[in-house]
């Protein structure tokens, strides 16, 4: 079986490293900006930045819809940092006229882990990640408030959810791609193959 094709949101943040996370975890990477471009891939990775921005470069780019209706028709997703706000269907402290994508029924905190100069790594353990912990890196992270029944918890750290699943769709507060562990990568290249 070939490769899936997951593109990785090329608006803004960290979106090299998410190729090459892609790459090692034997998926076909690529990097999308445009709504025809949605139609060439498997599966989609938001990555962390801000939200803010990226929300505001969805629009102007003409994303904002043509992902919203591709995530809404089962389109696989996996959102990062700021990734995971944007998949969130409501936001507690949104800043002015930010939109989200939306896929997953949980409600997040913007910058909850604290400010830049708070950032922090730390072990996180997984449901369905074997062999040990992954090293979350933890920059400006959200926190995930409270989810609803369709959504699965995967993770907390000090007693916040810091990564979920519904469905085709995956997030995390923190950003596995800047660590060199690509285990997380390969459980959404894995997801993006059972729907294949």
């Amino acid at each position: 079986m070939s490769n899936p094709v997951i593109g990785v949101l090329a608006l803004q943040g960290d979106v090299r490293e998410h190729l090459v996370a892609l790459a090692v975890a034997d998926a076909t990477a690529r990097p999308v900006r445009r709504p025809e471009e949605l139609a060439e891939i498997d599966g989609l990775v938001i990555p962390g930045g801000e939200s803010t921005t990226m929300s505001k470069l969805a629009v102007l780019f003409g994303m904002q819809e043509p992902l919203r209706e591709r995530i809404k028709d089962g389109l696989p997703v996996y959102g990062t940092c700021a990734g995971l706000i944007m998949l969130a269907d409501k936001i507690l402290d949104p800043r002015s006229g930010q939109e989200t994508f939306g896929g997953i029924d949980m409600i997040v905190r913007r910058n909850a882990f604290g400010r830049q100069n708070e950032s922090f790594e730390a072990h996180v353990e997984i449901a369905g990640i074997e062999d040990g912990p992954v090293e979350g890196v933890f920059i400006r992270a959200p926190w995930v408030e409270s989810v609803g029944a369709r959504t699965e918890v995967l993770a907390e750290h000090d007693g916040h959810i810091v990564a979920v699943r519904q469905g085709n769709a995956l997030a995390t507060s923190f950003h596995p791609e800047l660590t060199g562990d690509h285990r997380v990568h390969r459980l959404f290249t894995e997801m993006v193959r059972a729907v294949r």
